[in-house]
């Protein structure tokens, strides 16, 4: 009878490891955990991907946790220094990484990371006090243009350069997503840019109190800046998006991507994905952008290559 159990319990620990060698890859030793890096607690990432995380949890019997944090560019140094398996990134700050340019440009390119799947557009909006009707009325406003080095400022910068504008017109402050919220409910911003999917909730707050306005980029400028940078495409914010603003804005987009350490077995990456495409109207109830999700158009606006596991799953 001991006999038996000694070699039942062999069989056990060969078949979990064989199950997590496929599952998990070449590692000498399984993660504890999945960390999905995600971005502040009041906009989109956070929600989406504690959504995501408590489902991967559920279905696949590993705990995965979501990482706040000041959003793509973080994300990115976290997958880069190994503080996370998973991260939601724009496809403009991705592409940046990879190739070492822009914001990444110090430490250089970074590839041990791939894209798993495209989510859902993160519309480059201006929120800004009612009385203010364009663009080129910010100039000599305070305006905050997002954290300092974060992809929302720049989108900024590059919004504003196609305007032939730059932050020696306005009176900038480098405020996060947050903060940009409460310094426009105090009156100590006139104006604010954020990139995130609509409706995002905090922007839903500030227009149910009135006086909120989007600001459009005009149609010239758009052309200019889509030529220029092939990673944004035309989107417009359909008028009652938010309350109490019911005229359509026509602006800009980015990509929210899925991406991932290029760590993870191609086996690992095809399941999550599998879950997360399975779960999508799950996922909604609590974000809408999951609506967005589509096999179909999920590699569509991506600049950087798919980790072999998207490209298992989508190509099945």
């Amino acid at each position: 009878m001991r006999k038996n159990l000694v070699i039942s319990s062999a069989l056990v620990v060969a078949v979990t490891l064989i199950l997590g060698y496929r599952i998990f890859g070449a590692q000498s030793s399984l993660p504890a955990k999945i960390r999905i890096a995600t971005g502040g607690e009041s906009g989109v990432y956070y929600a989406y991907g504690s959504a995501f995380a408590e489902i991967l949890e559920k279905r696949m019997n590993v705990p995965v946790s979501a990482i706040q944090s000041g959003g793509s560019v973080e994300n990115i140094h976290l997958l880069r220094n190994g503080r996370a398996e998973i991260a939601f990134a724009q496809n403009d700050i991705m592409t940046y990484a990879y190739e070492g340019t822009n914001l990444f440009s110090t430490e250089g390119a970074f590839r041990d990371f791939s894209a798993a799947a495209g989510l859902y557009p993160e519309v480059c909006q201006i929120v800004a006090r009612r009385e203010i009707t364009g663009i080129p009325e910010l100039r000599g406003r305070r305006v905050s243009v997002g954290d300092e080095g974060s992809g929302t400022e720049l989108n900024a910068l590059q919004i504003l350069d196609a305007y032939g504008m730059s932050y020696t017109d306005l009176n900038v402050d480098h405020l996060s997503f947050g903060a940009s919220v409460a310094a426009f409910r105090e009156g100590k911003i006139d104006a604010f840019f954020c990139t995130a999917g609509v409706p995002t909730p905090a922007i839903s707050e500030l227009a149910a109190g009135g006086e909120v306005r989007l600001l459009s980029v005009g149609d010239a400028h758009a052309r200019s800046l889509i030529s220029q940078y092939p990673f944004y495409s035309r989107q417009k914010i359909p008028g009652g998006a938010y309350p109490g603003i019911d005229d359509e804005s026509a602006t800009v987009a980015v990509k929210a991507t899925l991406v991932v350490s290029n760590r993870l077995s191609e086996q690992l990456v095809s399941e999550i994905l599998k879950n997360l495409f399975e779960a999508r109207a799950e996922i909604a109830r609590t974000r809408a952008e999951a609506g967005d999700l589509s096999p179909e158009s999920a590699v569509d606006g991506i600049p950087i290559p798919l980790h072999p596991g998207a490209e298992k799953y989508f190509l099945k």
